[in-house]
């Protein structure tokens, strides 16, 4: 039996309770980060030597040079061959919905004239080279190849190298079939913090990149927060997470296999139903109790549920959107009669799953919306990784003699207040006498 917590938004200390709950201090620790910066410091020192002997060192894989841990584009074309006609159509139709929704969020470069002739606007460019770090060993995640390298592809960016550890010479090949239909330009088999490095920096091989995206264990996440600001990451993810919203309509056992979906991902997962009905919340827990033994991950799901897990009774479903917020989930399920009735008031959610036939699996796979998406209440102030993550945004200023004018006497009089001299004495020079005249 599974001991899953039971919070009720009556009691008195319950929003204190939500939140030692929601508490998670998943960062790496000091240990983690001395072997990481060393790792950096190789790396960036000693280049494709450096990555050459941690690759012999973690993942077994003896090689003279770089330039052999590199796949040719024809093993990602082997790969997509070698994949059953199943994954390969899963693949492509996945990989179809994930690009045509996010062509919808391509940002154009923008302008207008003032009534004087100055020119004001914004120019968006892509970044020239993004790094896709990929999980491997156990971890297979083709998915994540096609939500990380198509919205920048999408994006216009010129080149994406994926990096991803190959074990004891053990390539996973839906991940290299996923790498082929995403467009990925080069591949390496190298992994851990020293890949990142590599990203980062730059090797004699490995072409530094603008941005570093993808999921990796914890000297992953601790690498890419400390090249953060050499080079952009996407996030640093913490535990999946799922909160289910309920009126107690939807089957319960629908709704266990939703929480177990989350929590199966590992142990610090979390995942949260909500419900005005305490008859429905018992009803989900004994099918959980009922569905768990079944489950391949079932260790992993019953550590995850006892550990962060909750089952919540709120007044209504007013008051479980108001949970919803203070959470700020990864994924909202709103299973619901009128999910649209509870959308405008949700303001904080990585991704809304709405009515009782959306689950979050799809969203996961091959529903178009990204699944990179932000964790541990970061939803308050962060959004799905996107096309918008590869694009940059250039301002643009162009001002006719009559403009400048205008705007020197202004800047004039705050570069003088703030007592810089030489910026109020460039706009000054752009002032057009009466004449006319410069």
């Amino acid at each position: 039996m599974i001991q899953i917590r039971r919070l009720d938004s009556e009691q008195p200390d319950f929003w204190s309770q939500l939140e030692r709950l929601l508490a998670w201090e998943g960062v790496a620790d000091e240990q983690v980060h001395a072997t990481v910066r060393e790792i950096l410091h190789n790396v960036r020192a000693r280049g494709d030597a450096a990555l050459l002997e941690y690759t012999r060192r973690f993942d077994g894989l003896e090689a003279e040079s770089l330039a052999q841990l590199e796949l040719p584009p024809a093993r990602l074309v082997k790969a997509l061959a070698a994949v059953g006609e199943a994954e390969r159509e899963a693949l492509e139709l996945a990989a179809e919905r994930i690009r045509r929704y996010h062509a919808r969020q391509k940002q154009d470069s923008w302008r207008y004239t003032e009534d004087n002739g100055t020119v004001l606007g914004q120019q968006v460019t892509p970044l020239d080279r993004v790094g896709l770090y990929v999980p491997g060993g156990k971890a297979a995640y083709p998915s994540s190849v096609l939500m990380n390298a198509i919205p920048a592809k999408v994006a216009g960016v010129g080149e994406v190298i994926m990096v991803v550890p190959a074990p004891g010479g053990a390539l996973n090949e839906l991940v290299l079939a996923a790498a082929h239909i995403a467009g990925v330009d080069r591949v390496f088999t190298v992994g851990g913090a020293q890949a990142v490095a590599a990203l980062a920096y730059g090797t004699e091989t490995i072409p530094q990149v603008d941005k570093i995206v993808g999921p990796g264990n914890i000297y992953v996440a601790a690498a890419k927060a400390l090249v953060f600001g050499q080079v952009g990451i996407d996030m640093i993810a913490g535990p999946s997470e799922i909160l289910v919203i309920c009126d107690g309509a939807t089957d319960p056992e629908w709704i266990a296999m939703d929480l177990f979906s989350q929590a199966e991902h590992d142990e610090d997962a979390q995942a949260i139903l909500v419900s005005p009905s305490a008859a429905f919340l018992d009803q989900v827990e004994s099918a959980i109790g009922r569905l768990i033994g079944g489950m391949s991950r079932a260790d992993i799901i019953r550590t995850s549920l006892s550990r962060r897990g909750a089952l919540i009774r709120v007044a209504g479903l007013a008051q479980a959107v108001e949970v919803a917020n203070f959470v700020a989930p990864e994924h909202l399920e709103l299973s619901v009669a009128d999910p649209e009735a509870l959308l405008p008031d949700i303001r904080h959610a990585g991704a809304i799953f709405m009515g009782r036939h959306t689950p979050e699996a799809l969203g996961d796979y091959c529903a178009g919306p990204n699944h990179v998406l932000p964790t541990s209440r970061t939803a308050r102030f962060s959004s799905p990784l996107g096309v918008y993550d590869f694009q940059k945004r250039s301002s643009i200023i162009m001002c006719s003699p009559e403009g400048a004018g205008r705007l020197a006497r202004t800047a004039s009089v705050l570069a003088r207040g703030e007592g810089l001299e030489a910026h109020a004495r460039s706009a000054e020079y752009r002032l057009r006498d009466e004449d006319g005249g410069q």
